[in-house]
């Protein structure tokens, strides 16, 4: 199996005997993918490879080192080149390196270290530029909201339009909205289109920290601060220096802590526990929170100066249930998705699966329905998920049976659905425990009001 972190590597030597020696001792590396030509001719045929690395003999009798140097630049200069020659002449090195040559190496008893050491340097070099390539790459496909905030309702359009706003700008943005909708998403969506987009992204879930380390997670901390504090601790905001702290969870901030907060944003610094020395901050900071942050204030359990300094661009995220046909969007990415990564065949929702998602309050939004996805696309034995292949929590769909404003024939709609769909379409059945006559269920079927599929 070939190692796909490889470092690719051509010979061009038309020395049979010396070629074939540094074929074999670079082949000793199995890190290194080692080819070997002998002629430049053959050596050019083969460059649509891109070998990471090319050594080549400065001497070679059909094209000089020179021409060959020149022409692998112009067919790609990030193809690293290594001169090993025969010739010991100064300036004849300068002119290569000068010209985009990696080394120069002269053939004498030491032309193996010193090809082996030009080579883990190199090795080096390149690993990190693959790493960048890779990063931005990620940071392009995952953050392009564009393409990852899957939705075209109209409410989306509106968290679209203010989403665009914030990137323009380095205005505080407040995010809300209930749990599962993709606040942490926005954020990330958010900073990788601003002008921060290069610098670094820290999330804190106020939430999930004990309320007596919070200070220390955001702030930092100095070496003997507290019992445990064997090192100096740099806090949130320093890691987020120049780029982006979310906070998110904002409103389970314990309100002693919220006056401290609120000193850092207005003076644009803190001071580590423990420590006497301030620390200039320039972080923009996004919150998010699940609560009414006004509400918390009305019943001074978040502190109002805070709040009129956080609340910035506000943006509500709707919640799944109001966003129509976006949930067959979403359910649609989601499986694709699942599918990919699993390798696993394509999958397709049919009409009926469609319906019995669209009928659903989804009280977990966005991220129960890829939870609901995934496991449809399992259970899916064929190319078409059906209605049985999608496991819903019944229980949510009663509870939440309130929380939308509805007509009394939409109630009497969802409940007799609920019990079709619990009772797989035993409409004699469901009668019973409805106390309705089975022709009441028939007719609403045949007016197409429930679904027996």
């Amino acid at each position: 199996m070939k190692n796909q972190h490889a470092l690719r590597i051509f010979v061009l030597e038309d020395d049979v005997w010396y070629g074939s020696m540094l074929e074999h001792y670079l082949s000793l590396n199995p890190d290194y993918e080692v080819k070997r030509f002998e002629s430049s001719t053959a050596f050019f045929d083969q460059l649509h490879e891109r070998p990471d690395v090319v050594t080549l003999d400065y001497s070679m009798p059909d094209m000089d080192g020179s021409a060959v140097l020149k022409k692998i630049r112009e067919v790609n200069p990030d193809i690293q080149v290594i001169i090993i020659s025969g010739q010991e002449d100064v300036g004849t090195a300068i002119s290569l390196l000068k010209n985009g040559a990696f080394d120069y190496i002269v053939k004498d008893d030491d032309v193996k270290d010193r090809l082996w050491n030009s080579l883990l340097h190199l090795k080096e070099i390149v690993g990190l530029r693959q790493e960048v390539e890779q990063l931005k790459e990620q940071v392009g496909k995952k953050y392009d909201y564009s393409k990852f905030l899957i939705g075209k309702s109209e409410v989306m359009e509106k968290v679209y339009g203010l989403i665009e706003k914030a990137c323009k700008t380095n205005i505080t943005v407040s995010i809300s909205g209930e749990t599962g909708t993709g606040k942490e998403m926005v954020a990330k969506a958010i900073h990788y289109n601003s002008e921060r987009q290069k610098k670094p992204f820290v999330a804190v879930n106020v939430a999930a920290i004990p309320k007596e380390l919070i200070e220390s997670e955001l702030f930092g901390h100095e070496k003997g601060a507290f019992t445990g504090a064997v090192t100096r601790r740099i806090g949130k905001f320093e890691e987020a220096n120049s780029g982006t702290l979310f906070l998110d969870e904002i409103g389970e901030m314990d309100i002693s802590l919220q006056a401290k907060l609120l000193r850092v944003l207005q003076e644009r610094e803190i001071t580590r526990i423990g420590g006497n020395e301030t620390v200039a901050v320039n972080a923009r900071i996004i919150v998010a929170t699940h609560r009414n942050l006004l509400e918390e204030v009305q019943q001074k359990t978040f502190r109002e100066d805070l709040y009129y300094r956080l609340i910035g661009l506000p943006l509500q995220l709707p919640a799944l249930r109001e966003r129509g046909n976006d949930i067959i969007l979403l359910a649609r990415s989601f499986i694709d998705l699942f599918c990919k990564d699993n390798g696993i065949e394509k999958k397709t929702l049919s009409q009926e699966a469609q319906q019995k998602l669209l009928q659903y309050t989804f009280p977990g939004n966005v991220r129960e329905l890829k939870s609901v996805m995934e496991l449809a696309a399992v259970m899916a034995d064929a190319e078409t998920v059906l209605p049985e292949h999608i496991t819903i929590n019944t229980a949510a769909t009663v509870n939440d049976l309130l929380s939308k404003e509805r007509t009394l024939k939409d109630f009497e709609i969802h409940i007799i659905q609920h019990y079709l769909d619990k009772y797989d379409k035993d409409v004699l059945l469901v009668a019973k425990k409805l106390d309705i006559g089975k022709s009441t269920i028939y007719r609403m079927i045949q007016a197409g009001e429930l679904s027996t599929k």
